[in-house]
């Protein structure tokens, strides 16, 4: 199946584009890089271009005819949705409806779709299951959840075949060296806590230490970026025309920030440094998956996904793999 996975050249898309070449498939990368990297398009062409570009877009979908979509594309720092709303309304909302419009002239039929358990806000219960209601309390998560409702009301108008698949906290790197995580700036708590343990930060800050869990920090559900790539190649070919259908993708179970940075001091051998901060607004204290759904319709499981894989597989692409990389491109 030829593929054209827009927002490839990013963290997870990179990673799915690996997957499935692997699986026998063909991605094409459409990427304006922005946040992307030239270098992690290692196994299809790449097509520089917006996703709120149609005729960019439509000359990316007539030269490769893909068979299907995968959009990855989408700004995804939560407090900076918050200070730039019509950006993010911008790309991630009106991107989803150039691209469907898009989709719709050249006949492709079917889309997975990156979404976010940030559609779901503050739960009310855990674990969190597909059915809950969805609030979400920042701009980012809104932005998700209307990509949902756009798809749903595609689906149900026009025949198109979508999945949804809602990640919770995405971690770790390629097994095999070839890809990681590259933010700049960066927000994620494990690349934070490991560039602490590398010395490139003096210290990790810990936001709230008095939460209802067993160690007072927040608790949170870690899934390793392969086991979501693994994920995406199995939702293609599972799309149903005129259906929309959606999978919480996580580990299934939580660690805390404690533990997690406790596992990181043993798993590197190097201390890092603690400060205790303010708690941050709409923090929930755990936020776990339940991620039956998608082990059943999927036929998916988080098998990569312990915290002591997720650490090992970022601090040897933050320590060996990345220089490599790095100098790959600079070739």
């Amino acid at each position: 199946m030829r593929v054209l996975v827009a927002g490839g050249a990013g963290y997870i898309g990179s990673h799915t584009c690996k997957a499935l070449a692997r699986a026998g498939h063909q991605p094409i990368v459409y990427d304006n890089l922005h946040t992307g990297h030239a270098w992690a398009v290692k196994w299809g062409p790449l097509v520089q271009g917006d996703i709120n570009d149609p005729v960019a877009l439509s000359a990316a979908i007539r030269e490769h005819r893909p068979e299907a979509v995968i959009n990855f594309a989408a700004l995804a720092y939560v407090g900076e949705s918050m200070v730039q709303p019509i950006r993010y309304y911008r790309n991630n909302v009106a991107g989803m409806i150039t691209l469907i419009e898009v989709m719709r002239a050249h006949d492709v039929g079917s889309i997975v779709f990156s979404s976010s358990c940030a559609t779901y806000g503050v739960p009310d219960r855990l674990p969190v299951v597909e059915g809950m209601q969805q609030q979400p309390i920042n701009t980012y998560g809104r932005t998700k959840l209307m990509g949902e409702q756009i798809l749903r009301d595609a689906c149900a108008a026009h025949g198109l075949g979508a999945m949804a698949l809602r990640y919770f906290n995405a971690g770790g790197a390629d097994p095999e060296g070839e890809l990681g995580e590259e933010h700049d700036p960066e927000t994620h708590i494990i690349p934070l806590v490991l560039q602490a343990a590398h010395g490139m930060r003096a210290d990790i800050s810990l936001f709230g230490t008095d939460y209802d869990t067993p160690d007072g920090t927040c608790v949170r559900d870690y899934v390793h970026v392969t086991d979501l790539a693994a994920a995406h190649v199995a939702a293609l070919t599972r799309c149903k025309a005129g259906t929309f259908q959606a999978y919480n993708l996580g580990a299934g179970h939580g660690a805390s920030i404690s533990d997690l940075i406790a596992r990181a001091r043993v798993l590197t051998g190097r201390e890092i440094r603690t400060v205790e901060a303010p708690r941050r607004a709409g923090d929930p204290p755990i936020l776990v998956a339940d991620v039956a759904l998608a082990r059943q319709a999927l036929d998916w499981a988080p098998a990569h996904s312990s915290i002591d894989d997720i650490i090992r597989t970022s601090w040897a692409w933050m320590t060996q793999s990345r220089a490599c990389a790095m100098k790959a491109k600079a070739r």
